[in-house]
């Protein structure tokens, strides 16, 4: 069902910026120019549709003191459903794509405790018999797949504003107990910070000063909605991949990260004789074609620097739950 007026005026203005203070619905409501339970209401019908995945904080794995990866394995067509059923089954695997490469299945894996990734990557190696490839991150240019929906039905990444992060603090067992009471949504209530708080038997004070504190020190990525890509109409989405000298690799990540269309730029390692890309970029379009063009143009903007290069489609979706990290 093609989203009214309302729906892509929410969308394109909550992704992000989202206070918890007091009755945000209603703030909300305000700048739209409706009433905060028609929000609520609409919120409800997205999610219920699967245009939005949820509508809260977007929690960072790595700064909530857990660690994080990408990861691949090369699966055969007559295998790939029972090892796409048991790589799944792992809560710590959040994202999973089939990709039209030799190396055919891309999985992020995020845990609460820094050494969980490399226990779960040892698990799926033992339950599949395959070897895992692990491309953690070694350094990140940009970060940030935001939408803007035009009236006439036209879809396109737009660049995520830029904040400053104050400095890490340990979290308290109130702010693990918020993230625990929070990761999977805001509540869809007239007061979300004080439903919360009922819940966790605290002060909503406690619980808006936890959520403002995580969101200054990048805890919380940020507090917004959080579209489904895929079905309002970016359905191609390329990682696009690089071998450059590494000498090079911080100066042209960050040109690579700057570029509007670029949602992920980061520096990952290489696996000699498998894999010998450094730079990864990730594009998305209405189509395949939109795709080849991005990648070319950061291709022209590397130039004589990159020695080779590939573009990885998603062909599949084989799970996508978000980054569930329990506190």
């Amino acid at each position: 069902m093609p989203l009214n007026a309302l729906a892509r005026a929410f969308i394109n203005t909550y992704q992000g910026g989202v206070s918890v203070v007091g009755r945000p619905y209603s703030r909300i409501a305000e700048t739209l120019e409706t009433d905060e339970h028609r929000v609520l209401d609409l919120i409800h019908r997205l999610l219920d549709e699967g245009s939005l995945n949820r509508f809260g904080p977007i929690y960072d794995a790595v700064r909530l003191g857990g660690s994080q990866t990408l990861a691949a394995l090369q699966v055969s067509e007559a295998d790939f459903a029972s090892v796409t059923e048991q790589v799944n089954a792992l809560p710590e695997v959040a994202h999973n794509y089939r990709r039209e490469h030799a190396l055919n299945m891309w999985f992020v894996v995020a845990s609460p405790n820094v050494s969980g990734v490399a226990e779960t990557l040892s698990e799926i190696e033992r339950r599949t018999g395959l070897t895992v490839y692990d491309f953690p991150k070694q350094q990140e240019f940009y970060l940030g797949l935001w939408l803007r929906l035009a009236d006439d039905g036209a879809i396109d990444t737009v660049p995520v504003p830029e904040r400053q992060l104050a400095e890490p603090r340990p979290l308290s067992l109130l702010d693990r107990a918020v993230v625990s009471a929070t990761q999977a949504g805001l509540p869809l209530d007239l007061e979300p910070a004080k439903a919360i708080a009922k819940r966790l038997g605290v002060a909503t004070d406690e619980v808006v000063a936890s959520l403002q504190g995580m969101l200054e020190t990048g805890v919380i990525r940020r507090i917004g909605a959080v579209p489904n890509h895929y079905r309002l109409g970016l359905r191609a989405n390329g990682m696009t991949v690089w071998d450059i000298p590494d000498e090079l690799a911080t100066e042209l990540g960050r040109r690579i990260g700057a570029l509007d269309f670029v949602s992920h730029a980061y520096l990952r390692p290489r696996h000699p004789g498998v894999w010998p890309y450094n730079l990864f970029a990730m594009v998305h379009g209405t189509d395949r074609a939109q795709v080849i063009d991005k990648a070319a143009r950061v291709g022209e903007l590397l130039g004589d620097h990159c020695r080779r290069r590939d573009l990885l489609f998603s062909s599949e979706v084989l799970k996508k739950t978000g980054l569930q990290v329990a506190a």
